[in-house]
């Protein structure tokens, strides 16, 4: 289990059927994308330029409650958001999505999944020309760039392709005017962002699970640079900023995207089966069952004990009742881990145990899984990880620490296997990550494990003077 928070997820609905509950339609939708987000949510709906929006802290019932959403009305369009917390730090409201801004044109709304490398420049740029902002994120920032640039531009198209002349960073942005629901996804691709249609509505979507959960059909996904307009007229295509080098976060396959995904043509389940099956090549052990941490070390777990031959048994029981309220308590952090998470006594008492995780970052769930399994009674406990060590922070969106709290940063793999007790520790290897989905349309990011970034981070890393929180 990662001590990763998820990435925020995206959607935006068009519809030209009066019959359509938007609203209802968004709110369902999102769910499909909870596990991107679960500290906030927010849905804006436009009723012929006219956009109201109810946004708020929690997961979906708490943040979205039926009588808010009554008071939303019907459209045309309509985007939702989920959101995750940045470094653990509390959310402020103005930093909750969709944002709602009136400009030149009438009304705008936006929601992100991402970060602008470039915050700093733009910001000061920003402020420069005398802009005010309400909060510190990312979404406003892009807000204003296209709110400046249609001041010129004959149509919001235009306005939103030359704000994204000066972004730098890994984003899939939803946006709405007043006539159109728009999506654009970064020119490396970083984060993931797809279209389809649910019934007779179009929609853009963080990930393709959304289509299958609410009996759509996915077209397919919006390729890195691209932006798509939907409109009365149907979907149109603007290919201007693509065709260039491609970064997908391997992230993704790894914990990031839910596993009846499809992700640029691969399947997520499958990429973390094949991961699980590479472990138990590159680092057999004997042993009586192979145990998955939930959720995301389930399908690497399954893919392990399929190459190695040895029965698959559930070993954790996660509790997945807990919500955001479990997240604010000021308890110790093992006696918080004992709720989320307890071992199966029966399957492990006495058993040599391995037991997958997608990943280790800071060490200390690792730990705490190792002597869950110890006090049930497995007689040894082996720790296998689907990913390479998280060597080195990721400023492109996903919620590292420090680099000199990342476990792998610091320790060697011997050392981290006796910090958490384990009786054998292996990752995969680097060299092996691209094989997870090696039938993938992208290149990738593997920065959290190499170092390697895509593309300039120097104006993330440096100390934040506007005091930021990632608003994606």
């Amino acid at each position: 289990m990662s001590e990763l928070h998820d990435e925020c997820g995206v959607i935006g609905i068009y519809t030209t059927d009066p019959l359509v509950d938007i609203v209802e339609e968004t709110y369902l939708s999102l769910y499909a994308l909870q596990h991107r987000g679960q500290v906030g949510a927010g849905i804006a709906v436009n009723n012929k330029g006219t956009i109201t929006y109810y946004k708020d802290h929690g997961m979906i019932p708490e943040a979205l409650p039926e009588k808010e959403l009554t008071r939303l009305g019907n459209g045309q369009i309509a985007l939702g958001h989920v959101k995750y917390s940045s470094g653990g730090a509390p959310v402020d409201h103005e930093n909750l999505a969709p944002l709602v801004m009136r400009y030149i044109k009438g009304q705008l709304a936006l929601c992100i999944n991402g970060v602008l490398t470039n915050y700093h420049e733009l910001r000061e740029e920003l402020n420069q020309g005398a802009a005010i902002f309400q909060s510190n994120g990312d979404t406003e920032m892009i807000a204003y760039l296209i709110a400046r640039a249609r001041i010129n531009a004959s149509t919001i198209e235009e306005a939103v392709q030359e704000a994204v002349k000066k972004m730098k960073g890994a984003y899939a942005i939803a946006l709405m005017s007043p006539s159109k629901l728009i999506g654009v996804r970064d020119p490396m691709g970083i984060r993931p962002l797809c279209y389809g249609k649910i019934g007779t509505s179009y929609v853009i979507a963080s990930e393709s699970c959304v289509f299958d959960s609410m009996g759509g059909e996915f077209i397919r996904d919006i390729m890195p640079g691209e932006m798509i307009v939907i409109d009365e007229e149907g979907v149109h295509s603007y290919q201007e900023n693509c065709g260039g080098k491609t970064a997908l976060c391997m992230f993704e396959f790894v914990f990031f995207s839910r596993p009846d995904t499809v992700l640029d043509g691969v399947s997520v389940n499958q990429a973390r089966q094949r991961a699980g099956r590479l472990l138990a090549r590159e680092h057999p052990v004997e042993a009586d069952i192979v145990c998955g941490v939930p959720d995301c070390g389930i399908e690497s777990a399954i893919g392990y004990a399929m190459e190695s031959g040895i029965p698959y048994a559930t070993g954790l029981i996660k509790n997945k009742y807990i919500g955001r309220a479990f997240n604010d308590r000021k308890r110790n952090s093992e006696y918080l881990m004992r709720i989320k998470l307890n071992a199966l006594k029966n399957n492990v008492d006495g058993k040599r145990v391995i037991v997958i995780d997608d990943s280790i970052v800071k060490g200390k769930t690792c730990k705490h899984i190792v002597r869950l399994f110890r006090q049930a009674g497995a007689k040894e406990v082996h720790m296998r990880i689907a990913s390479p060590p998280f060597r080195c922070q990721c400023y492109l969106n996903s919620d590292t620490t420090a680099k000199e709290n990342l476990m792998a940063a610091t320790m060697s793999v011997e050392e981290m296997r006796e910090y958490m007790n384990a009786d054998s520790l292996g990752f995969l290897s680097v060299e092996h990550l691209k094989d997870l989905a090696k039938e993938c349309r992208l290149d990738f990011c593997d920065a959290c494990f190499t170092g390697n970034y895509p593309l300039d981070v120097s104006d993330t890393s440096r100390e934040d003077k506007y005091s930021r929180k990632i608003s994606s």
